[in-house]
């Protein structure tokens, strides 16, 4: 199937996966193209139909939900990709930032590009471009490796691998682990490795630590680990 043309209508065409991005925090930073697209499509995939319909209720507006997260995902993709097979239009949300990223969705895309099914972006917030763009830290090429697994020897065993990787690290943490993935920088990749570790962006408590892991690390362990963490690794010889 041929894609549409014009992929910046306002307007969802049938037979159309919409990759929505929602925001991260700030709910200012919705796009009218996503407020549109989500006012009009026939189904809103999410992961949590209590979050994403008071999202579309802040927003004046109800559509039909159905549910796609991490536990249904396989089965779900599937039948929404039949769905959208058969003309309806649906987006797909996670409950904050961009589906697929470090978020449900992957599987959803795939069912539709193997059916030779549109799906169309729908760009917004996402945690990772937002904290690397604001770290400081080099750009010009990055590794994004989500969310390490919560064992301490992969851990460990990952920042060992990379630990002259010539590009910059990015990583999701939860508020569960993220002391002690700050000791496994420090331990593993020295304490003079510039990081930047970014907390609750976008949120009334948006904080951001940047310099030395050391240093970094100390400062995290003095104020709140409560809330959603970036990671930011430089490569070994950068110097903020």
């Amino acid at each position: 199937m041929t894609e549409p043309a014009a992929n910046t209508s306002l307007t969802p065409q049938p037979g159309t996966l919409y990759v929505v991005a929602t925001p991260i925090g700030n709910l200012a930073d919705l796009t009218d193209r996503a407020r549109a697209i989500l006012g009009a499509v026939d189904v809103v995939a999410c992961e949590d139909t209590r979050t994403t319909g008071g999202l579309l209720t802040r927003m004046g507006l109800r559509r039909d939900l159905v549910s796609y997260h991490d536990h249904n995902e396989a089965e779900a993709a599937e039948h929404i990709a039949a769905q959208i097979a058969a003309g309806k239009s649906v987006a797909i949300v996670s409950d904050a930032g961009t589906p697929a990223i470090s978020d449900p969705g992957f599987r959803l895309v795939r069912a539709c590009r193997r059916r030779g099914l549109p799906v169309i972006p729908v760009p917004g917030a996402c945690a990772l471009a937002a904290v690397l763009s604001a770290s400081g830290l080099p750009t010009n090429g990055f590794l994004f490796a989500g969310f390490l697994v919560a064992k301490t020897s992969a851990r460990t065993a990952f920042l060992e691998k990379y630990r002259d990787f010539e590009f910059t690290l990015v990583l999701y943490e939860s508020c569960h682990r993220i002391d002690k993935f700050a000791d496994e920088i420090v331990e593993k990749l020295g304490p003079d490795r510039t990081i930047c570790i970014a907390r609750e962006v976008t949120k009334l408590h948006e904080t951001w630590l940047v310099g030395r892991a050391a240093e970094v690390r100390d400062r995290l362990l003095k104020g709140s680990l409560k809330g959603e963490f970036v990671v930011v690794i430089a490569p070994a010889d950068f110097v903020l």
